[in-house]
């Protein structure tokens, strides 16, 4: 081979390893670069999938908050009917209470006096004896009527309208107040 062949091969494989190296720098460049992207895929990917998990579990925690608020409130609905009911149940004994007489009494003038023009006192048969003699000083008459329980109906003169006095109507009408006792005498 002639010094030129020569020279020109070395000249020749010098191009061929400076295009190699070139070649291999960019290579090493792109497949840093795409390694840089891939890396900032990953996180970019684990970042939304952090936040989707913490999205995912704050929705569980309010869903099981708004489970237990439910049933916490269910529960003390429970039991203040469950109160209502215990109060409803004393109050149907109140009968035989000695002190219902006078009871039946202060229930009696409240409607009496809420009547423009009373006529007569409907009461529960087994409480007209406690009422005949009040009834006779104001000039009532008493009438039995079983659909009156724990108190009395004093209807106006004519019997168009009355008013109705009992211990489970006042309880009912008191109610919302009480139940709002009761809660805080249970829950402070």
């Amino acid at each position: 081979m002639s010094k030129l062949e020569t020279i020109l091969q070395e000249e020749a494989i010098r191009e061929i390893n400076q295009i190699l190296a070139e070649a291999e720098e960019k290579a090493r460049a792109l497949l840093a670069e795409a390694e840089a992207k891939a890396e900032q895929i990953k996180l970019a990917a684990e970042r939304r999938l952090e936040a989707e998990r913490r999205a995912a579990l704050a929705r569980a925690e309010s869903a099981a908050e708004l489970k237990v608020a439910t049933a916490r409130m269910k529960a003390r609905g429970e039991m203040i009917e469950r109160a209502k009911r215990m109060v409803a149940e004393r109050l149907q004994g109140m009968g035989a209470d000695p002190r219902y007489p006078e009871i039946l009494k202060k229930l009696a003038e409240e409607a009496v006096a809420a009547v423009a023009e009373p006529g007569w006192v409907a009461l529960a048969p087994e409480d007209t004896g406690h009422l005949e003699d009040w009834a006779k000083e104001r000039g009532l008459s008493v009438k039995a009527d079983p659909g009156v329980r724990l108190g009395v109906r004093v209807y106006a003169k004519g019997g168009d309208t009355y008013v109705e006095n009992t211990l489970p109507g006042r309880l009912e009408r008191a109610w919302e107040e009480l139940a709002a006792r009761v809660a805080q005498v249970l829950w402070g």
